[in-house]
């Protein structure tokens, strides 16, 4: 959401030349009512002065049946951000039309290799709102080293507003919108595997946009606002277990499979639990029943969740759950086989973290699970799926 976001912001005030519209539309490619699913947006909204209703997402965006017509293909770019391959309905209708990308995720290879005057940058890093930061830096500062460009204080109808000080205030708060998602993807610059000297780099970039503003300057903490979102991302108590499956879901159309992932901040047993508690009947059966109905609404034919979350004792970890449809058994194999070594795979005992039978190699309603800790908790879903993918493809 962030990128789209900051991407948006800088280029409509600042368009190219060869720009194919002066306006810069971000799409925040979810459902409206998903946003509610995402605690940690509400928390940053407060910090950035924008509310979920100032969103454009997925839901305004016409259906499929009418898109060609309302949305003609021929008539619209499209940047991607934070992925470089277009999925779903929306890959369906515009993959050609895709004229830039920024991203940190694996090499697609669907994007044209010439997207000028949009960039193309695909880099490995913490953070792909990083990457927007470093290629729009000088762009950002050349648009608020004269404030009176935007005409901020007539904009707020007082014109005897400073507009330095509402322009530095705008600024903060887009700052921080961007500072929030490479804090939460660095788990703010901690995580040694993940963050790269561009994380460092925008994130002392974007505290200085911060303490320009006369508002923020005296009162800044980065680690309350990082304790602040990351609190909030973790706070999915109050979520039925289908909406934490759908919280931080992505999915991919391989051929002759769709292949989808959930993240979610808790511990499987935390999720098995869940389910007994929501269903009333034995937790396994529940869990596995809830598991085989969010694939069916999705047609999928492997489901991958990712754990994350620290130990009683402090410690972070990982722990990873593959559901497979039966024609689809041989691919879990492969994944394991080859990345077991990698990943530092171990298979989660019965009796341990989780109490679900469930959970072990069984069979029911044509559908097997395997699940395991991850003791490489350097390898993350922008690791995982990659390797999950090229099962399914070999």
């Amino acid at each position: 959401m962030t990128c789209s976001l900051l991407y948006a912001y800088i280029r409509s005030q600042a368009p190219p030349k060869e720009a194919f519209t002066p306006l810069y539309i971000p799409v925040v490619n979810i459902p409206a009512k998903d946003i509610s699913l995402r605690p940690e947006f509400s928390a940053l909204f407060v910090h950035a002065n924008i509310s979920a209703s100032h969103l454009i997402t997925l839901d305004d965006l016409p259906v499929l049946s009418e898109s060609k017509q309302l949305l003609p293909p021929g008539k619209t770019r499209w940047i991607l951000v934070d992925h470089n391959k277009l999925q779903g309905f929306l890959g369906q209708l515009y993959s050609a039309h895709v004229h830039g990308t920024i991203d940190h995720h694996d090499e697609e290879g669907t994007v044209p290799t010439e997207t000028n005057p949009e960039p193309r940058c695909i880099e490995k890093c913490g953070s792909c709102t990083s990457l927007v930061v470093r290629c729009f830096q000088s762009v950002w500062d050349a648009l608020s080293s004269s404030s009176l460009s935007s005409g901020a204080g007539h904009a707020q109808g007082d014109s005897l507003i400073d507009d330095s000080a509402v322009t530095r205030g705008w600024d903060a708060q887009v700052a921080k919108l961007a500072l929030a998602s490479i804090l939460i993807d660095t788990r703010n610059l901690q995580d040694e595997d993940k963050t790269k000297d561009v994380d460092r780099e925008a994130v002392t970039y974007l505290e200085s946009r911060i303490k320009m503003s006369p508002k923020d300057a005296r009162t800044w903490d980065r680690s309350a606002f990082f304790t602040d979102i990351d609190g909030a991302k973790r706070n999915i108590e109050s979520l039925s277990l289908h909406d934490i499956l759908r919280k931080d879901y992505k999915q991919w159309d391989e051929p002759g499979c769709k292949l989808g992932m959930s993240s979610v901040v808790k511990a499987l047993d935390f999720m098995v639990n869940k389910a007994g508690n929501e269903s009333g009947t034995g937790a396994e059966q529940a869990f596995h029943n809830t598991i085989g109905a969010f694939m069916a609404a999705r047609d999928l034919g492997l489901f991958a969740i990712m754990t994350t979350f620290t130990s009683s004792e402090g410690k972070f970890q990982r722990q990873l759950l593959v559901t497979s449809r039966e024609d689809m058994r041989a691919a879990v194999s492969q994944f394991e086989s080859s990345n077991a070594k990698e990943l530092r795979l171990e298979p989660i005992p019965p009796g341990e973290n989780v109490d679900d039978d469930a959970l072990k190699e069984t069979e029911r309603n044509d559908l097997s699970s395997s699940s395991w800790t991850q003791q490489n908790i350097s390898m993350s879903r922008k690791q995982v799926a990659p390797m999950l993918r090229k099962a399914l493809q070999t």
